[in-house]
């Protein structure tokens, strides 16, 4: 009986993806383990490995089509000999490297097609997907009053259940905001006044995820200023004495900086988990990359264990590869703490918004030279300052004192991360 291959579920918050390229036709034997498709999400394009072996006798999503659903059927496959008239069986959960997805809700739409121009009467041409249009007649819904917000204007399903039936063409939109606001500002410039640029997969991710962190996570902030002379002085030393092709940044200190100070406040090393705290046993500390289009954060695990050539070295090429898009889940998911520094981009301080499933985001700011009092004397000492975001639910503000206490005594003493 043939078998369906349906879209995977490649990180536990995938919703949907692009299938950007087929690596297989119509005809073709594959092998279990072959590389079959490459599928574009919001962080990365990952390739797509058969399970079963066979035949693939149809392929129903076209190479580049876009919002295609996790568990849409994208394929059939089918072993010599069998009967390609029956009914197809659904492949085991996709293919063999897909990351499980237990809270997907996927709903079941018919096989995805590429996006088809229609011409309505007034010779404005649409683009819609099959489901938004079948719900859309289903409710007698004029597409042509809609505006999509899915890429390059697609009308996709919630445009379609936003709208009331009957809808007919009007000179405001009303398209549903991703960021979930009631609030349309097109409805405030005229037309002609400015350039819409639909969002991609990943800036509607980053619009989703940051305003359900910043609505369901009560963030306090908590800053400290460290002064960075001796730390600076380390560096220029080290990278002088370091073989070719290491040189550590100031972004490498503080990163082992924070892996030590977690280790040694344990209690602020946790997420939340509705009726529980889960406490990790490693500092897996994320570092905000930016990107085109947004950012991401990759994760340098058990950063605690790792000496600073190894987190340089790790950062690096974490930082490229997400810049290329080909990180993999377990590198940008999880992580128990993060850090994002704009100091390199003259930012003095700042405030971060909290990385679910994480409980606390470090923003670092520039490091400026400041008039400073020691001993009761007046000195000039280069001092950057740092702001902590951290879930209320899980950290309280003694304990993130005390964290920022670890931190700052760290970065003031570089040789104290030897010890």
């Amino acid at each position: 009986m043939p078998t369906n291959i349906l879209m995977p579920a490649l990180s536990p918050t995938m919703e949907e993806g692009t299938l950007t390229k087929w690596m297989v036709k119509e005809g073709d034997e594959v092998r279990s383990g072959d590389v079959i498709a490459e599928i574009e999400t919001d962080k990365a394009t990952m390739e797509v490995e058969a399970v079963e072996e066979g035949k693939i006798i149809k392929i129903l999503v076209p190479e580049g089509s876009e919002n295609v659903k996790v568990n849409a059927v994208i394929a059939v496959i089918a072993e010599d000999g069998e009967d390609v008239s029956a009914p197809a069986t659904p492949a085991p959960k996709v293919e063999a490297k897909a990351a499980p997805q237990p809270d997907a809700k996927a709903e079941a739409v018919a096989p995805v097609s590429a996006p088809t121009p229609r011409t309505t009467s007034s010779d404005k041409r649409l683009f819609a997907t099959p489901l938004a249009r079948r719900i859309a007649s289903d409710k007698g819904i004029d597409l042509a009053a809609i505006t999509g917000s899915g890429p390059r204007g697609r009308i996709i399903k919630a445009d379609v259940e936003a709208a009331k039936p009957g809808s007919k063409p009007a000179s405001v939109a009303s398209a549903p905001l991703a960021s979930g606001s009631a609030i349309d500002p097109r409805a405030f410039y005229a037309p002609d006044s400015y350039d819409e640029v639909p969002l991609d997969n990943m800036r509607k991710t980053i619009a989703r995820r940051l305003t359900q962190a910043m609505q369901e996570i009560p963030h306090f902030y908590l800053s400290i200023d460290c002064e960075l002379d001796e730390l600076l002085k380390v560096r220029k030393m080290l990278n002088a004495q370091a073989s070719e092709g290491i040189k550590l940044s100031v972004n490498d200190f503080l990163i082992r900086a924070a892996a030590l100070a977690l280790a040694k406040v344990p209690d602020a090393n946790v997420s939340f988990a509705g009726t529980a705290l889960l406490k990790h046993k490693y500092s897996d500390i994320g570092i905000a990359v930016a990107i085109d289009g947004g950012l991401i954060t990759p994760i340098i695990r058990q950063a605690e264990s790792k000496g600073l050539a190894e987190i340089s070295a790790e950062a690096k090429s974490l930082a490229q590869r997400a810049r290329n898009k080909k990180l993999k889940p377990s590198e940008f998911e999880g992580g128990s703490f993060s850090i994002s520094n704009l100091g390199m981009f003259g930012i003095d301080n700042f405030t971060a918004v909290i990385n679910p499933p994480q409980a606390a985001i470090l923003a670092v700011g520039r490091g400026v030279e400041r008039p400073v009092v020691k001993a009761g004397k007046l000195e000039v000492a280069t001092m950057m300052t740092v702001t902590m975001s951290c879930d209320h639910r899980a950290i309280d503000g003694a304990l993130g004192a005390f964290f920022l206490q670890a931190f700052k005594a760290y970065v003031e003493y570089p040789p104290s991360m030897l010890l």
